[in-house]
């Protein structure tokens, strides 16, 4: 067991709308909801954020912007084709999941693939 909990933001309608919006793809076709949702980013959070939902709010209303920005340039790195970045539209594009149990199944390091060697 990891000394961690997992948070995802499960994204809402309105997300993809602009994901499909901002960068239009030929033809037309987006993406949808559940290709969206397929394959989440998990950020890692202390487990005393997860004892609650409380604290769970608490710590996003101190993080979403950090949140919120990773979350568009995994979409379009270009922070012109981002909308205003406001905790309300937060709150209309994603719906926080956290998880208070992770168990490492490898049982090997974790390590960092971006840390500098």
């Amino acid at each position: 067991m990891l000394n961690r909990s997992a948070l995802l933001l499960r994204y809402k309608a309105p997300a993809v709308q602009w994901i499909n919006d901002a960068d239009p793809a030929p033809g037309g076709s987006g993406v949808t909801l559940a290709e969206v949702n397929g394959d989440l980013t998990v950020y890692l959070i202390s487990d005393e954020v997860a004892e609650s939902p409380d604290e769970v709010r608490r710590w996003v209303k101190a993080n979403w912007r950090r949140l919120y920005e990773s979350e568009l340039e995994g979409w379009y790195t270009d922070p012109a084709l981002w909308p205003k970045l406001t905790l309300k539209r937060f709150d209309e594009w994603f719906d926080v999941e956290y998880h208070s149990m992770l168990v490492d199944t490898l049982g090997t390091p974790i390590e960092d693939d971006e840390a500098e060697d």
